[in-house]
């Protein structure tokens, strides 16, 4: 009998869809999160990246986990690693969510935690998603409702944008089935779009204005600290944005399909399945 799924971040934008197909298909979950909440029809159970001793009771039970770095931390190697360990010490599948890219240069962290993966003797599946499309819903949408403003260090760089729950379907596959183990995914949407294209977009779906400017790093970071990010995290976000004007992000793959059985979702369709909350 299979044992259950962990899923880290259950409660973030790719956790909540994750679990709830995961439980849709009849998987036993264990949704994971700092208050240990119930998701989607999943046991809650309460994990912190930063503290070891909530990982005993997470993996107990667990035979695949999805893993992440949540949001709002920048340390990958100094968080991720232990958990890695934690995982192989227990014989625990891991899909790792990792980053677009990394696979350019072993010294970067997310990178070395891949080869960490890799190298833990338990079967593994590397997912390596581009910029979410939902990022101008939540980190963006802010700008969009204050003046009809995207203002970004992108230059005029594309990104083929993918959709979480591209992102979770494909995590599904891989959490469900041997097929793709030992093995890493490029996940992208089905284009690259510039931000002005976007915007282009948001704007026709919402019915007004909506604007892209590129703006220097500093000024993004004056922007989110104005905001209250932190500053140390407001500079790792204006660092991942060197690769989108370097144009290395604009690649488009077909490992979404390969994962999932159908198309990406391309940022025009989801603009209109999420007007009315781009309005709002």
């Amino acid at each position: 009998m299979a044992g259950k799924i962990l899923v880290l971040g259950a409660t973030g934008n790719v956790g909540r869809p994750l679990v709830k197909a995961l439980v849709a298909r009849g998987e036993a979950v264990k949704a994971a999160s700092r208050r240990g909440e119930p998701v989607e029809g999943a046991e809650g159970v309460v994990f912190d990246i930063v503290d070891p001793m909530t990982f005993p009771t997470a993996f107990e039970g667990v035979d695949r986990a999805f893993v992440l770095l949540p949001t709002g931390y920048t340390e990958a190697k100094a968080l991720l690693l232990p958990l890695i360990e934690a995982a192989a010490t227990r014989g625990v599948k891991v899909v790792f969510q990792s980053v677009f890219g990394v696979d350019a240069d072993d010294s970067i962290p997310y990178r070395q935690v891949e080869i960490a993966l890799e190298k833990s003797g338990v079967p593994y599946v590397i997912l390596r998603p581009n910029w979410f499309t939902d990022n101008f819903l939540t980190f963006w949408k802010a700008g969009i409702d204050a003046g009809g403003v995207i203002a970004l260090p992108a230059a005029d760089g594309k990104s083929s944008f993918i959709d979480v729950r591209d992102i979770a379907d494909s995590a599904v596959a891989a959490l469900t089935s041997d097929r793709f183990d030992g093995r890493a995914f490029n996940l992208t949407g089905p284009e690259a779009l510039g931000y002005a294209e976007a915007a282009a977009l948001i704007a026709s779906g919402i019915g007004r204005p909506v604007t892209y400017v590129a703006i220097d790093d500093d000024a993004f970071v004056d922007n989110l600290m104005g905001a209250g990010v932190p500053e140390v995290y407001a500079r790792f976000l204006a660092s991942i944005f060197h690769p989108v004007r370097e144009g290395w992000a604009a690649a488009v793959t077909d490992d979404v399909p390969a994962l999932t059985g159908h198309p990406a979702r391309g940022v025009a369709a989801w603009v209109t399945e999420n007007a009315s909350a781009l309005k709002g």
